[in-house]
């Protein structure tokens, strides 16, 4: 398998997964910033917020010393699985969890706190329970935010580079996803292959960005 495809396959892997997660953790986490009006909604927006200012390499950093053998993280992944965290396609996922979080969140955010709230009260009022609300009324009435959500943790996976290389090096069929296989290409001086995996990158964030854009763009 050539580098280019074994890379490819890495990178589609990492968002897919990413992208799973952010979404069974951001619908609750959203829905709870939008209607709460408890103090410490502040501080956990802005905590989930804190990557899009906050260098990926001071991220990369406390993240791989947790992520250490002698780190709490490692060390309780190497408590229930025995293996490494560091340097792994586990670690790329939790790490890319966190670092894409806020791209998936603030849209559910924003749109969550547009729901009507006559419309759950008269839910509420037929005794329908909240999870039961928020399942079958809260999720399919902001189904474009949760496409453009999902859509830009996908790509901002897809995109990832100083978080990726701290917490997984450069290990080819295990953590060289394609962002670090066009910075091996350039710093090797190999452009005609650099130009290659940059196409690549280019077209899958284009064609994934306008099928997002053609569906947002369909009437209801």
């Amino acid at each position: 398998m050539s580098d280019l495809l074994q890379s490819l396959l890495l990178t589609g892997a990492l968002a897919g997964t990413t992208t799973i997660f952010l979404l069974i953790i951001a619908l609750p986490l959203s829905w709870w910033l939008a209607r709460t009006r408890h103090r410490s909604s502040s501080f956990v927006e802005a905590l989930v917020a804190l990557p899009l200012v906050l260098p990926p390499t001071v991220l990369g950093f406390y993240l791989l010393l947790a992520m250490a053998e002698e780190g709490w993280l490692g060390q309780v992944w190497g408590f229930v699985t025995g293996a490494p965290l560091a340097f792994t396609f586990a670690g790329l996922v939790i790490a890319s969890i966190i670092y894409s979080l806020p791209f998936v969140s603030q849209p559910l955010t924003t749109s969550f706190r547009n729901t009507p709230t006559a419309l759950l009260d008269a839910a509420s009022l037929m005794g329908v329970s909240p999870t039961k609300r928020f399942v079958r009324l809260v999720i399919p009435m902001h189904g474009r935010a949760l496409v453009a959500a999902a859509v830009l943790g996908f790509a901002h996976t897809v995109g990832e580079f100083g978080i990726v290389l701290m917490i997984g090096g450069n290990i080819p069929g295990e953590t060289r996803v394609l962002s670090i296989l066009l910075f091996d290409q350039v710093e090797a001086l190999d452009y005609a292959s650099a130009h290659i995996t940059a196409g690549v990158l280019l077209t899958v964030a284009l064609v994934t960005l306008t099928a997002t854009y053609s569906t947002l763009r369909q009437p209801q």
